[in-house]
This record gives C-alpha cells, structure tokens and sequence, in this order.
C-alpha cells in the first residue's frame, strides 16, 4: 500500500482506531479491510466479485480500509463487521465465567459494562 493511501486511512477517524476508538500511533496502525480480502483464511473471490457488484470498487479502495490497532484487527480477523460486532457482544459474557475475574469483580477491581454496538467509526460522524 502506498504512503499515502495509508496517511489518508490513518487520519480517517483522526487518528484513531475505527473499532475500539484507542488513538494510534502511525508506526502501531495496521489497516483493516471492512469487507474482507479473506474469508475464513483464503481468497473468496465471490466476496471480492460481489462487492465490486454492488460498490463498483476493489475491496482495496479507500471506502473500504480503516484504521486498527493491532488488537481490534487480530481480532476482527476475516470477518464481516456483522460477525465482528457479535464476537465483541459476547466477550463480556466469556470474560465473566471466568475465575479471575469474579475475583477481581468481588474486589471492585473490575467492572462490566455491556458493548453497546455501536464502533467508534459508527459514532465518529
């Protein structure tokens, strides 16, 4: 990707991360691809053709690159924002059973607070 597409995508949501709303550091942003190049770790053209059906644009294109931390974009994966929404809905709920955190929770070390489902670019405008 050329500087300057990854300076455009970078400044996107000024300078912060598109999902969790963390600021970013230049040299830590990776650039995640919101309809994905790769579904379920290889090529899926017929997500690529269908895209470019309804958009008339390869998935490459600056409307379709956002700007990730690392964690947000190793977590989010292949997946459409649909199944990352649903993944980070539910990880409450996971971090929850286990025993650790019941025990910072009956410390008041930790709280939870349910994802409302909104990511921050969603929120940004």
């Amino acid at each position: 990707m050329k500087q300057e597409l990854r300076k455009q995508v970078w400044n996107k949501y000024d300078k912060h991360c598109a999902y969790c709303g963390n600021f970013l550091e230049y040299k830590d942003m990776q650039v995640d691809h919101i309809v994905p190049q790769r579904m379920g770790h290889c090529y899926d053209s017929k997500v690529m053709k269908e895209y470019y059906k309804i958009t008339g644009k390869t998935v490459d294109n600056f409307d379709n690159l956002n700007p990730s931390c690392r964690r947000c974009n190793h977590y989010k994966r292949a997946y459409t924002l649909d199944e990352f929404r649903r993944l980070i809905k539910i990880l409450n709920d996971k971090i929850q059973k286990t025993y650790l955190a019941k025990v910072a929770v009956d410390y008041g070390i930790l709280q939870f607070k349910p994802f409302d489902g909104v990511f921050y670019f969603e929120k940004f405008n």
